[in-house]
Order: C-alpha cells, then structure tokens, then sequence
C-alpha cells in the first residue's frame, strides 16, 4: 500500500451596490402607467420598470446561486485521518492528515465527503472526522510570521511549507494565525490555503 503522512510542522525564527434599489415613485399615474415606465425629467430618458425589475431580481438570483455554490471548508477534528479513494473503510488510503488540514468538500455520499486539499489531491472522509473550525496551511516553501498585519511589522516567527494553524481572524490582506505550539501572529493569506 502506497502511503504518505502529511500533518502540522513548525520552525520558529449584503449590502447591494448602489443603482440597484428601484427609487419610490408617488404619482396619481395608474398602477399599469408605472408598471410601463418612469421618466426622469431631468435627463428626458424613460426607463423601464419591468426591465428594472428584472435585472434586480436576475442579480439577486445570481447572488444567491454563487453562495450556494461557494465551496465549502472544513477541517480535519480528530489527530489522525485517513483520505480514502472511495466512500467507505474498504478503499484504499492515499493520504493520512493530522489535525486542522484545511479541506475543501466536492460533493457527499451518505456519511462520506469527497475532498480536496491544497495540493489538489482528492479522496474521501468520513463526515465525522471533520468539523467547522477554520485552519490555513502554509502553501509557499517559507513564510513570514509577523506580530501585526503588516510586512513591516516585527518578526516573531517562520513556517515552512503544510504548517497548519488555527484561523482566528482574517483582514486586509492578512489572515491572524494560532499554532498548536501557542505561537500566534500575522500570515499574508496569499500565503495559505484554507479559511
């Protein structure tokens, strides 16, 4: 049986944009004068309420797919877990992860997920082996640790490629990271894989 381990390692050193909402219109116009049009006597142009209409709700339907369609994270919850080639104890092992690998689901078969992790690889989990608690892993061959979210910021620490760390916040740029080691600071996120 081929396998290999990859576990954690460390080395120290809503709101719609604007011209989507459709202004309030108050006139004694018939409700089937408003449903044909709106005039702007400012500009002299007429703008189609239901053209409006449909573009609003076209957006809003898009919106609404791409999140239902975002992929979804999870991570490894438990110390040892084995990524098989199919959904069930009887496949194959391709790969052993320790935990906080970052995974990202594809699809589901019962109490299977089939993942991906950040070299691509893909296989199958057991859903209770994985939880909802964010982890990044160190995609690039050494990075920086930093006290503040800021490449100028002081160094407190290095990781070198499949570090995991525990997510505690993510901004401009930057993701706020804990070891299990307790050190904790500043990773760039484009850095890391996981969320």
């Amino acid at each position: 049986m081929n396998m290999s381990t990859r576990g954690p390692y460390l080395q120290h050193s809503i709101a719609l944009p604007d011209g989507l909402l459709l202004p309030e219109h108050h006139s004694s116009a018939s409700a089937d004068q408003k449903a044909r049009a709106l005039t702007s006597p400012k500009e002299g142009k007429t703008t189609n309420l239901i053209t409006m209409r449909s573009i609003f709700f076209t957006f809003v339907f898009l919106l609404l797919t791409v999140s239902a369609l975002q992929a979804k994270m999870l991570s490894v919850s438990s110390d040892k877990l084995n990524l098989r080639s199919g959904p069930g104890t009887k496949y194959q092992v391709l790969w052993e992860y320790g935990r906080g690998v970052p995974l990202m689901v594809q699809s589901s078969k019962g109490n299977w997920y089939k993942v991906k992790d950040f070299e691509n690889d893909l296989g199958w989990v057991h859903k209770s082996m994985v939880d909802r608690t964010p982890h990044m892993i160190v995609k690039q061959k050494r990075v920086n640790i930093r006290s503040r979210p800021s490449s100028k910021s002081k160094l407190v620490g290095k990781a070198v490629y499949g570090v995991v760390f525990k997510t505690l916040e993510q901004k401009s740029g930057w993701a706020k990271i804990k070891h299990e080691s307790g050190l904790q600071g500043w990773i760039r996120r484009d850095l890391l894989w996981g969320w």
